[in-house]
């Protein structure tokens, strides 16, 4: 029998829709699945309760036989990052300093999504408050790729791609503050989109960066991401950086055509650093679309070496002043026998944050501290615009930039933590996205020599999500979603 968790979350939304599936059924199917793979991949931090979920499950069939809810999500299971607030559900950032946080209110995208039927079947697992690139750092374990279990699933949305691609749920929500979206799903095999800042809420979801950060969608395909953003988008009077936009309607971007598109290649992104494989494998995805129509060009983009120097600066800045509210006082872990106020801020967060995270608190606060603010802050905040201004004079030219979504695929564990900075590194081509506030996706375009995922990048200019979404679906047009290669294997024991 066809397992319902093989099926894009828009291919299931519709069989349960026309009746042929009940939630009941989809629901149990992912739990499941979260039950026979999870000792291996460990995408999770907290899975729903069993009856829980089917309670929801039977609220969510009640409406659409009532006629209700016609959502096309309604009645698929989700998996949320674990740092979205979901009321009565535990919500941790995957750090011991709030490993028994239980929010009283939800994120504004998960309202969303639960208003159009979504079903919930746990809080997914990240780098330690998203402060990594492989999903290592969470004080609650590593996640694993399903593809291979020795590898990374990237970071720090690792947690969410994983549970996509283990085909655990059938798709999942991530954040994106330098590539956290696009990099996993790069080395996952799996679908993101990192939207224009501002077009989903940041309500609810705990703060890294408040200046990068962005919710977006992880599916299987497309398709998917299109219809789920769309669920999710809203203009939020709560969140002070939300956009009212015109137009929320990114399934008209569904249209296998890009006849005429002009897509610029950055020189810069093809040079030293860039896997073979990897390079190999993004140029024959930009043949895909200049065969089908697309115009393509070579340009120097520029400030390209610039980026990680300004954004770790500017997001460890934000880090440093988002996390000063985790002292041990208002909620979350305290450390126990602190002789004082000032003792107990300083042994609650000595033993509630990671290596990683006290990493970036300390640089953060460095480089805010009085005779180092100019040297290095408002030097990085001028390099962002001018980072800005770069992709500004690209846009006039071209309607996307294509590129990889990561310099390597996925590489084995334990390789990265031993050396930050070459972690920093491998996210050379997705964090100038976030620093200008553009939208992004990551689509599989192909398996290096051992077999692990590829990921291509689009990017382009603010609020046009229509176009990147029109030429990732032409190029996946072409080409079928590949399973990942334990699920083909029957790896985990029950396929």
């Amino acid at each position: 029998m066809e397992s319902l968790m093989s099926l894009t979350a828009t291919e299931l939304g519709k069989r349960i829709q026309a009746g042929e599936v009940s939630v009941r059924e989809a629901a149990e199917a992912s739990l499941a699945a979260i039950e026979a793979r999870e000792p291996k991949v460990h995408s999770f931090v907290t899975a729903a309760d069993r009856e829980t979920v089917l309670k929801r499950a039977d609220q969510v069939q009640r409406q659409i036989r009532e006629g209700s809810l016609k959502s096309p999500l309604a009645g698929v299971p989700v998996a949320i990052k674990d740092n979205m607030c979901t009321e009565g559900m535990r919500t941790t950032c995957s750090s011991r300093i709030l490993e028994n946080f239980i929010p009283p209110y939800t994120a504004q995208a998960v309202v969303n999504l639960e208003q159009a039927g979504a079903v919930i079947v746990g809080k997914a697992n990240m780098d330690e408050f998203a402060m990594g690139s492989t999903t290592e750092t969470s004080y609650f374990g590593v996640t694993r790729n399903p593809w291979n279990p020795e590898h990374v699933p990237g970071g720090s949305s690792g947690g969410s791609c994983a549970a996509v691609a283990a085909e655990e749920c059938s798709y999942a929500l991530g954040s994106d503050t330098g590539g956290s979206i696009r990099q996993p799903s790069s080395f996952c095999g799996v679908t993101g989109i990192k939207p224009t800042y501002g077009t989903v809420s940041r309500y609810g979801l705990i703060a890294y960066g408040s200046s990068l950060d962005q919710i977006g969608p992880i599916a299987k395909d497309v398709t998917d991401c299109a219809v789920i953003l769309e669920a999710i988008a809203s203009h939020d009077k709560k969140d002070s950086t939300s956009i009212a936009r015109e137009d929320y309607r990114f399934t008209e971007g569904l249209v296998d055509d890009v006849k005429g598109m002009r897509i610029g290649i950055p020189r810069d992104y093809f040079g030293e650093g860039l896997d073979p494989e990897v390079k190999a494998s993004v140029l024959a995805a930009a043949k895909v679309l200049e065969e089908k129509g697309a115009c393509l060009e070579e340009f120097d983009l520029s400030l390209v070496e610039y980026a990680i120097p300004a954004y770790y600066v500017i997001a460890s800045a934000e880090a440093s002043s988002n996390l000063a509210r985790f002292d041990g006082v208002k909620y979350g872990y305290r450390a126990e026998d602190a002789g004082g106020l000032h003792q107990m801020y300083k042994k609650t967060r000595s033993e509630g944050f990671g290596a990683e995270v006290k990493r970036r608190i300390m640089l953060g606060s460095f480089v805010l501290s009085s005779g180092y603010y100019d040297a290095y802050y408002l030097k990085a905040l001028r390099t962002k615009a001018l980072i800005k201004q770069a992709f500004d004079r690209a846009f006039e030219k071209y309607d996307l930039i294509l590129g990889p979504a990561a310099p390597t695929t996925a590489p084995r564990l334990g390789e990265s933590l031993g050396d930050p900075i070459k972690m920093y590194l491998g996210d050379i081509y997705t964090i100038s996205v976030n620093l200008a506030g553009l939208p992004g996706i990551s689509v599989p375009c192909g398996l290096d020599g051992k077999g692990l995922p590829i990921g291509m990048q689009l990017i382009g200019d603010c609020f046009q999500e229509k176009k990147l979404i029109r030429a990732a679906y032409a190029y996946q047009q072409t080409r079928s979603y590949e399973r990942c290669a334990s699920l083909k294997k029957g790896a985990f024991g029950n396929e």
